[in-house]
């Protein structure tokens, strides 16, 4: 099935072969063009095969095809009763299972694993199903070349692959535990993520002091900021990643935008996420409710729609540009946010600080824990790692007469 084409170069056994995948000076006008996906790293680039055809690294997962995965006949030849159109059913429905940026990851950690196969000429029969000792050797490779929980991501990657072409996998749990635990350990300080700063109300009313509001782009950022903030979101959950990527069926519009009150008279805005990470097909509601002082995200929203009219089936922080409606991008995004953070003095902050600040902010005006964790959508364990991490939300409980 592989033939190793002329260009390719021979791979050198040391670190520099892992080099991480690199965007395409034209990455986003590539994307919006399937048929025409950015060229390999040339460290990157593995040996023909028609399973794996070259395309976007989204598409890797689903389009890149084990020589052991499903067919209409069983192990024995028989015919099972199944088309390939049933198969590409199941096939179809099982990839709705993660979400776009999951995609992405999952299928460079994907071609991470097929360059390390072709440079230890494994057969593709091995490949899928991997045995354990493959993918113990895969993870002991590249450990030190990436940080833990990005050789984490592209062992998932491998393993969804198997479970989405219905390959078995059987792996050591323990084994591979101890390996992801080494993994991390052995992570150059310079790839190990750094600790999130969160955002906080005081730093939102500085960069506010250095925006206008009553131009398009800002009064969309400003209530992009301030919703995601007091809703415990995702940024990703209210922005794209370009321009070329809106999906109304799986994006926030202005139509998913509703009000509620209660018997108390309190009232909620609330914003149906049509796909999250975690409800990738029935999607999630995120809400707020007015707040006191320049952060309110009521006054900030009602701002951005007066000052913007987005579609009402297209992107909801659409910002007026010209003539026409762009989509808010993270990338935008953050552009103006570091702007607006550096011209007051501060060091711009991460997108992911933001969810983690909003939790901050409501457990320590004393929401109960179980309720932010409910609001906040949190997993379990991440939850709990903030708690540790923030003493001052426990010292409540901690005092000879807790309060």
């Amino acid at each position: 099935m592989r033939t190793s084409p002329a260009s390719a170069a021979p791979i050198s056994d040391n670190r520099k072969r892992f080099l991480p995948e690199q965007r395409h000076p034209n990455a986003e006008l590539i994307q919006g063009q399937p048929h025409r996906p950015a060229p390999y790293n040339a460290a990157l680039t593995p040996v023909f095969s028609v399973l794996q055809p070259h395309v976007l690294a989204r598409d890797r997962l689903i389009q890149w095809k084990p020589l052991a995965s499903r067919d209409t006949v069983d192990e024995q030849g028989r015919s099972t009763n199944l088309t390939s159109a049933d198969l590409s059913r199941i096939l179809d429905v099982m990839s709705l299972g993660w979400g776009e940026n999951t995609l992405e990851v999952y299928g460079s950690g994907l071609l991470i694993f097929h360059v390390f196969c072709d440079q230890k000429q494994i057969p593709e029969d091995q490949q899928a199903p991997a045995s354990p000792l493959l993918i113990a050797l895969f993870i002991s490779t590249i450990a030190g070349a990436y940080s833990g929980s990005t050789i984490a991501n592209y062992l998932y990657g491998v393993r969804a692959w198997h479970v989405l072409h219905g390959v078995s996998w059987q792996m050591n749990t323990a084994e591979l535990e101890t390996l992801l635990k080494a993994a991390e350990k052995t992570a150059p300080a310079s790839l190990k993520r750094k600790k999130r700063r969160p955002y906080t109300k005081d730093f939102m009313c500085a960069i506010l002091q250095h925006l206008d509001v009553s131009t398009p782009l800002h009064a969309a950022f400003y209530a992009c900021l301030t919703t995601t903030f007091w809703s415990t979101a995702r940024l990703g959950e209210f922005t794209v990643k370009n321009l070329t990527t809106f999906k109304p069926e799986i994006r926030v519009k202005p139509s998913d935008v509703t009000s509620t009150t209660d018997q108390n008279g309190f009232e909620t805005t609330e914003f149906f996420i049509p796909l999250t990470k975690a409800e990738p097909i029935a999607g999630e509601t995120v809400s707020w409710s007015e707040q006191h002082g320049q952060t309110d995200p009521k006054a900030a929203f009602q701002n951005h729609l007066t000052v913007n009219n987005p579609p009402r089936k297209g992107p909801l922080f659409a910002y007026k540009c010209g003539s026409i409606s762009k989509a808010l991008t993270k990338s935008k995004f953050l552009q103006v946010l570091t702007i607006a953070a550096k011209a007051a003095g501060l060091d711009p902050l991460q997108g992911h600080g933001i969810r983690i600040g909003s939790t901050l902010e409501y457990l320590m005006r004393g929401t109960p824990f179980d309720v932010m964790k409910v609001k906040g959508r949190w997993a379990s364990d991440a939850f709990l790692t903030y708690l540790r991490k923030h003493a001052q939300i426990l010292a409540p409980y901690m005092q000879a007469d807790p309060p």
